[in-house]
């Protein structure tokens, strides 16, 4: 994702200064690509930018890397991070940036890798107004000239918003793999029952992107289940704090969890067909 919005901002005429990863040979084949500096230190990255993009995996992730080396140096830059990780860290973050003179927007996408590349990504921003508004022209490159980007309001509230969408993504994700698979059970034809389904009130937005690869049980990664089952337990989290009971949310995330128990994980969401049609992972 990291990857594809700077080739996307350099493309659109913004200069790019300098990548990092802790996937090294990954930072040095883009900071090749973009003509730019490849940091093996963090410090290095806040040092040659005045914005810095992040995209990790998790809250751990994500306090790592400011703790050990972001915020050196970041009196007057500005970080957007993008990646889904629960509220309380961006708010954390926020924090941490403005004590020592810098600022923080969270920008959280609800897209994949595709349209990271193409500048269609649905943003959902948090942070004081003032600087989203200074950041909205990069911000409209990456969404669709704007049409994709949304202020929600303050620092952990995107992160909210983002954390029910990916809920009820999973949701719906799951529903169509127990579906697909019964479908299959029964020896049905599941072309034509998902054209049904896309013709009824069983039609999704998963239908489209994970339905044919359920049937054809291609699960290329672009949003694995091991991010699907963190995303669910973030959402699962704030439900507990507000003494919600989610049931379709719980049962997705145990879905999801189990699939990185065995060793599913790094498959894209739509692999969690592999748990329910017959003659596939559970059952063989």
């Amino acid at each position: 994702m990291g990857a594809n919005m700077a080739r996307r901002l350099k493309e659109c005429g913004y200069t790019v200064s300098a990548v990092y990863d802790v996937r090294t040979e990954s930072a040095q084949e883009l900071a090749k690509e973009l003509g730019c500096v490849v940091c093996t230190d963090l410090k290095d990255v806040t040092k040659n930018s005045d914005i810095i993009i992040t995209v990790v995996t998790d809250d751990k992730a994500m306090k790592t890397i400011f703790n050990r080396g972001l915020l050196k140096r970041a009196r007057g830059k500005t970080f957007i991070n993008c990646a889904t990780v629960s509220p309380a860290t961006h708010v954390w973050v926020g924090q941490k940036a403005e004590k020592i003179g810098a600022s923080s927007l969270e920008a959280c996408m609800a897209s994949s890798i595709n349209q990271a590349r193409q500048g269609t990504l649905y943003l959902m921003c948090g942070g004081k107004q003032e600087v989203f508004d200074r950041l909205k022209p990069l911000l409209e490159k990456l969404s669709d000239e704007g049409r994709l980007l949304r202020y929600i309001g303050q620092a952990g509230q995107a992160a909210q918003v983002k954390a029910l969408v990916n809920m009820v993504m999973n949701i719906n994700t799951a529903g169509l793999a127990e579906g697909l698979g019964l479908g299959h059970a029964l020896g049905l034809d599941l072309k034509i029952l998902m054209e049904i389904f896309s013709q009824t009130g069983a039609n999704s937005r998963v239908l489209v992107t994970d339905g044919e690869d359920m049937v054809n049980r291609d699960h290329a990664c672009f949003f694995s289940a091991a991010h699907a089952a963190k995303d669910s337990g973030i959402a699962m989290k704030l439900a507990k704090e507000q003494k919600l009971n989610l049931p379709l949310a719980a049962a997705s995330f145990k879905q999801y969890s189990r699939m990185t128990k065995e060793g599913l994980g790094e498959l894209d969401k739509s692999g969690i067909a592999e748990l329910t049609f017959k003659g596939r992972h559970l059952y063989k």
